[in-house]
C-alpha cells in the first residue's frame, strides 16, 4: 500500500510503500516517552520506498533496552515524530503511523510490549465517546 505523509507543521512530507499487516502498537516505555501517549503505533517501510519528499528530519539516537541504537527522526519545528531506524544504511523505516494521511486504514495487527502497558491504555472501548472537546 502507497503511503504519503508529513509533520504537524508540514515541513516534512514523505511517501513509502507499506504492508497494512505488519502495523503494531507498541507499549514499551521509550515509546511511551517519545510519542508523549501511551503507546506509539507504526508500520514499517522498506528503504527502496521510502522517498523524502520535502524537509530534512533531526535525528535523536536512542539506546534500546537490548543496546541498540536507534535514529529517531522528527520534524525540529513541530515536534512531530516521522519514523525511527537503523543508525546506519538501515535496511527498514518504521513510520509512525498518527503523521501518515492513510492512518485509518491502518489499525495496529498486533501489541507488542506488553509488559510495559498502561493498565488502562489496554482497553478504552467502555470509555465516554465525545466528537468534540
Amino acid at each position: 500500500m502507497k503511503v504519503t505523509g508529513q509533520c504537524h507543521c508540514g515541513k516534512i512530507s514523505y511517501e513509502a510503500e507499506v504492508d497494512p499487516a505488519r502495523a503494531t502498537a507498541c507499549h514499551c516505555t521509550d515509546c511511551q516517552r517519545l510519542s508523549g501517549s501511551a503507546f506509539r503505533v507504526s508500520v514499517p517501510a522498506p528503504k527502496e520506498t521510502f522517498r523524502l519528499l520535502a524537509g530534512t528530519p533531526r535525528i535523536y539516537v536512542k539506546t534500546a533496552e537490548s543496546g541498540s541504537k536507534r535514529a529517531q527522526a522528527f520534524c525540529a519545528d513541530c515536534g512531530a515524530p516521522i519514523y525511527s531506524s537503523a543508525i546506519s544504511d538501515p535496511p527498514m523505516y518504521t513510520l509512525r503511523v498518527g503523521c501518515l494521511d492513510q492512518r485509518a486504514q491502518l489499525p495496529p495487527v498486533k501489541q507488542i510490549w506488553c509488559r510495559s502497558s498502561l493498565d488502562w491504555a489496554m482497553n478504552l472501548e467502555e470509555l465516554p465517546k465525545v466528537e468534540r472537546q
